[in-house]
């Protein structure tokens, strides 16, 4: 299992009605626990038996089945949004809008940015991961507050071209 893999089951997991999944492999172990409506973490255990694995599978079906509707509604923010383009994290873990407590965000709403421009750190397991701007445009709106978890492919922000 590689890590878009591990990534997609943890946004799987953070969107589906579940507490806790576990699965177990040959040679590794996942359990990821929703907290509160965040995504948790994984970690790579110890050599496990694969008796587990199949039990996985039935918790996974039944929860697909709330998270279907909760995609069915579209809203109007999500139409006038169509016109920006999406920055969004590449990996999970922890948004930073500037390098420091007491250092100047690296960006603001209403700032015009280059293709290259910094506009986050996102750190992850005691990395601290530069995010930048793909386009050139004004930034229109920052979705997410500074110091909360992020998962992976969450809007980060909305930038006008």
């Amino acid at each position: 299992m590689d890590i878009k893999e591990i990534q997609n089951l943890i946004k799987f997991v953070s969107k589906a009605d579940v507490a806790e999944v576990s699965l177990k492999m040959k040679d590794f172990e996942i359990r990821i626990k929703n907290i509160g409506g965040q995504t948790i973490s994984y970690a790579p255990q110890p050599m496990v038996a694969q008796q587990l694995a199949p039990a996985v599978q039935p918790v996974a079906q039944t929860a697909a089945q709330p998270q279907q509707p909760s995609q069915t509604p579209v809203t109007n923010e999500a139409e006038d949004n169509s016109k920006y383009i999406t920055v969004k994290s590449p990996m999970i873990g922890t948004f930073y809008r500037s390098s420091g407590p007491d250092k100047p965000p690296f960006v603001s709403v209403g700032d015009t940015v280059s293709a290259g421009t910094i506009l986050c750190i996102v750190e992850a397991m005691k990395l601290f991961n530069e995010i930048e701007s793909e386009v050139s445009g004004k930034i229109v709106k920052i979705l997410v507050d500074d110091s909360t978890p992020v998962e992976y492919d969450q809007p980060l922000f909305l930038i006008e071209p």
